[in-house]
């Protein structure tokens, strides 16, 4: 039975750790955690804000994926979004969702990033 998800990983290029570093601690507000030995060998960097984690996991041949994207919930999303903007990340808000507030981003590699939080009152 399935109770959680665990973590979401996202693929980086070999070398972008510390602009990863920069954009998910200093704009996102993320910690960094330190990956076992056994995996850090390998390069990459490991990302929690409470129960949430984002694993960069480091692909030779990297392309970053323009439609797969974690959905991350946020609250205060007006505010959150004006944390990414005023750290210049550029943000795209989209009202395609009923009941929620949602914008989308992109890490400093091109990885899209969906930031989203329901609405007081849901429209489904």
């Amino acid at each position: 039975m399935l109770t959680a998800v665990d973590h979401v990983q996202l693929a980086a290029p070999p070398g972008s750790e510390d602009t990863l570093r920069a954009y998910y601690v200093d704009i996102l507000g993320m910690t960094e955690i330190p990956k076992p030995p056994t995996l850090a060998v390998r390069g990459g960097c490991w990302f929690r804000a409470g129960a949430v984690q984002l694993h960069l996991g480091i692909e030779s041949d990297f392309r970053p994926a323009k439609k797969a994207h974690p959905g991350l919930r946020v609250t205060g999303i007006e505010a959150y979004a004006a944390r990414l903007v005023a750290r210049e990340a550029a943000i795209i808000w989209d009202d395609g969702l009923p009941g929620y507030r949602r914008f989308y981003s992109e890490d400093p590699v091109g990885n899209r990033l969906e930031f989203l939080e329901p609405a007081l009152s849901r429209q489904w």
